[in-house]
């Protein structure tokens, strides 16, 4: 496989991911800022602007946080590089740099749904149509992926769109949870306090978490379990130890189908000895925000070993 078409499917998929993770994490914020005051509101937009490392740009045009501006900033401001509506359109655009290497039916679904977000984005979002055009972009995500895995063969193709996957899933969560943990406990003597659960519930919320967590936890929101969930749960598809898995195997198999290994793998399996035989307590002990950190500097450096691995700008 050409560099550049294993450098579509990759790049695809981490936008696709990225697009559907914003998606999810401004339906979270949104729910709650619907329920909160005003300067409680404002605070809630804030913090979805930060999480989604938008703050910069945002404050560089306005002035002040307005539910309105706010999520059309992150969904469709032209002066906005990381904008849903942005992404999406590298989604598609990588899809056509790829599109001999992927199914009929993926194109289809990324085509479709790209020409529906086109289409709500291209006027302002009023605060009636909002969740509407948020589940359009989820629901677009989890159509591209339910047409990979129902028609793709399990080749290069199919891998290098699962490792950026994953990769971008990883450092999504990761970011999450490091920004609301820092926000909501910036000293570890608040662990396991009652300290505003309704944030810590749209954690959960923003990556999709909430019930499959309240069904292992009997409804109850902890901080520090949320924590364990969100890193060391590898039944939750959203996981960082489970992303770490999925992204094994998928390296795993393209070093089989080359032939060879390299770089990638080997930073792969120092991951993994990382965070194999980890705790919760370990993570605390050590810090969650270096944790996190360190998490996020392992999946850059993988993610580049692989560029360099499979000669994405050949």
């Amino acid at each position: 496989m050409l560099g550049r078409t294993a450098n579509g499917l990759f790049w695809m998929f981490r936008y696709l991911e990225r697009a559907e993770n914003t998606a999810r994490l401004l339906d979270a914020g949104l729910r709650m800022a619907l329920t909160r005051d005003l300067v409680t509101a404002e605070e809630e937009w804030r913090s979805v602007m930060s999480t989604a490392g938008q703050r910069a740009g945002y404050e560089a045009k306005h002035g002040t946080y307005t539910g309105m501006q706010a999520w059309n900033y992150i969904l469709r401001d032209k002066d906005n590089p990381s904008s849903v509506l942005a992404m999406f359109g590298q989604v598609r655009q990588n899809a056509r740099l790829a599109r001999n290497a992927i199914s009929g039916e993926l194109w289809e679904a990324i085509n479709e749904n790209w020409l529906e977000i086109q289409d709500q984005l291209a006027k302002p979002v009023g605060e009636n149509r909002v969740l509407d055009t948020v589940a359009t972009i989820r629901r677009a995500g989890t159509m591209a992926h339910g047409a990979m895995e129902g028609s793709m063969l399990r080749n290069e193709a199919y891998h290098f769109g699962q490792a950026g996957t994953f990769l971008e899933r990883g450092d999504s969560i990761a970011r999450i949870l490091d920004i609301k943990y820092y926000l909501l406990l910036p000293s570890l003597s608040y662990v396991g306090s009652s300290l505003d659960t309704g944030q810590w519930d749209q954690v959960l919320r923003s990556v999709s978490g909430d019930r499959a967590y309240r069904w292992l936890n009997a409804g109850q929101i902890d901080a520090r379990g949320i924590c364990e969930f969100l890193i060391l749960d590898d039944c939750f598809p959203r996981s960082l130890a489970f992303c770490h898995s999925a992204l094994r195997a998928s390296l795993a198999a393209l070093a089989r189908l080359h032939g060879s290994e390299g770089e990638s793998n080997t930073l792969m399996r120092a991951a993994d000895t990382r965070i194999a035989d980890l705790t919760i307590d370990d993570v605390f002990e050590q810090g969650l925000h270096e944790f996190l950190v360190d998490f996020t500097a392992s999946n850059a450096a993988i993610g580049d070993a692989i560029a360099k691995d499979y000669r994405f700008l050949s």
